[in-house]
């Protein structure tokens, strides 16, 4: 398995995310979901920081090297997303139009993870943790657009018709 190929795969997808993070965020009707998108494109570019990182390591002929993350990790890199408990139900009422981009806030993660998931499964060593702390990375992403798409949503499908 070539890892160099794996982390430009990886680069670029990373890049996509973050770009539809970043469109979205201007789209959506919520400030709070505003917020999220934006919080998550900072994410993204983070995750391009390090998958770059590796892409260097690499290239240079070394292995890859996962203390580069775990450095970010323990410095506070990646932010802790704020509780879902503050969606309240007016909120998330005003959040339905928002339902299907967070849908597919949901499903990019999800992808995300997988990937990094098969790709871990298929290495060994330094990259198969690198890809395995991405991979972590991208569940926690996932969860979190899960929980909060899944809250509305169910405060839309307890509306009384009409709104």
């Amino acid at each position: 398995m070539d890892i160099l190929k794996i982390y430009e795969y990886a680069l670029a997808r990373e890049h996509e995310g973050k770009r539809f993070f970043d469109s979205n965020a201007e789209r959506m009707s919520h400030s709070a979901a505003v917020g999220a998108f934006q919080q998550l494109a900072a994410e993204e570019q983070k995750h391009i920081y390090f998958i770059n990182l590796q892409i260097e390591i690499v290239k240079s002929g070394k292995p890859s090297d996962a203390s580069a993350g775990v450095e970010m990790e323990q410095a506070g890199f990646f932010t802790q997303r704020a509780s879902l408990a503050s969606i309240d139900q007016t909120v998330a009422e005003a959040m339905v139009p928002d339902l299907p981009i967070l849908r597919m806030a949901y499903l990019i993660e999800r992808d995300f993870a997988e990937f990094y998931e098969m790709s871990a499964q298929k290495t060994e060593g330094e990259a198969q943790r690198v890809l395995a702390m991405l991979a972590h990375w991208e569940r926690g992403h996932e969860r979190y657009f899960k929980e909060w798409h899944d809250k509305i949503f169910n405060e839309y499908a307890n509306m009384p018709w009409g709104g």
